[in-house]
């Protein structure tokens, strides 16, 4: 087990060490569509690539039903093992529609002997993400 601090330190590695092997102005947050974000994640167990909505209900819906309509655009081309839940509750209780890639070996933020494999895979992933929305957010924005 690690203490708080110490994996609050390893976190912060991780995120640092990410940002400088791999430099690159990310969206994220910066989608100009309402409540639409990408966000990375790792912890303890598990990496993934989120598209989140977390938006009202009506815009959700309205977005969700586009994403929706490009999913075979979205598996095919881009990102096949993109997982769509339109109902995805995050840790606090709160409900919002995620698509989201994961990485399928076991990882490890408190691993660095995984963090390479991970950070090559958030990066790969998130490029082809940011791909497939530059091309369809003038859809999915409708």
């Amino acid at each position: 087990m690690f203490s708080k601090e110490t994996s609050r330190l390893l976190r912060q590695e991780f995120w640092t060490s990410f940002g400088k092997s791999f430099p690159r102005k990310w969206i994220l947050y910066n989608t100009k569509i309402k409540g639409l974000s990408f966000k990375f994640y790792f912890d303890t167990k598990k990496a993934y690539v989120t598209l989140d909505l977390e938006d009202d209900l009506d815009n959700r819906i309205n977005c969700w039903e586009k994403l929706v309509a490009l999913k075979t655009i979205l598996t095919e081309e881009y990102l096949p093992k993109a997982i769509y839940e339109e109902e995805f509750y995050l840790d606090n209780g709160k409900e919002i529609s995620r698509i989201y890639i994961p990485l399928e070996q076991k990882v490890s933020i408190h691993n660095k002997a995984t963090w390479r494999d991970t950070m090559v895979f958030l990066n790969q992933t998130m490029i082809l993400f940011e791909t497939f929305f530059e091309e369809y957010k003038d859809i999915i924005k409708g």
